[in-house]
């Protein structure tokens, strides 16, 4: 569940640049990202986790850019922009040997198996599975962007698609590593 939590600045930015503005999406992604953050730190005593800082960062950054520079984006060049950002946030997190999964694996599962090598293999799987899915997404935002030729709702097909494989495997594969683990 967390993690799921951990994508709702996301969720709110696709909502609010949809049915208000783009830099209100921005703009209330980013508060969202800080509220996170704040609730993980302050109330739950938890550390910071690599996506959620990230996240609070790319909104922030983005919507100090487009307040004081004003690019002349449309709603799917934003979109591809954040989605590129979070690509490069799930990449980033494997090139530094930190799965981003590991922070909310290691919520759910007792701490005397977090060095555990299946443990730690199981999320460097699990988010290349997210990075492999936002690929997908950011393949499907330069369609929408560039090719216009297609129709916007497959574009959105692809995405819903990517995104719904992801997390239909980050449920299973953490069930099907244990069972073929020995006893």
């Amino acid at each position: 569940m967390g993690l799921l939590v951990a994508f709702a600045p996301f969720l709110v930015f696709a909502l609010v640049d949809r049915f208000v503005t783009p830099l209100t999406g921005l703009i209330a992604a980013a508060l969202t990202a800080a509220a996170l953050l704040l609730r993980d730190v302050l109330i739950a005593h938890r550390p910071v986790k690599i996506l959620e800082a990230c996240t609070m960062l790319l909104f922030g950054g983005l919507s100090v850019y487009v307040l004081v520079v004003h690019p002349l984006w449309s709603i799917v060049e934003i979109r591809l922009i954040v989605d590129a950002g979070l690509l490069l946030i799930v990449v980033a997190s494997l090139a530094l040997r930190r799965p981003f999964t590991l922070a909310y694996a290691r919520e759910q599962t007792p701490p005397e198996i977090w060095s555990k090598p299946a443990f730690v293999q199981v999320n460097y799987v699990i988010t290349g599975v997210w990075a492999l899915a936002f690929a997908i997404v950011v393949a499907a935002d330069v369609l929408m962007a560039f090719a216009t030729h297609i129709p916007t709702w497959v574009g959105i097909m692809v995405t819903v698609a990517a995104l719904m494989g992801a997390l239909k495997f980050t449920g299973w594969y953490p069930v099907r590593s244990r069972s073929r683990l020995p006893a």
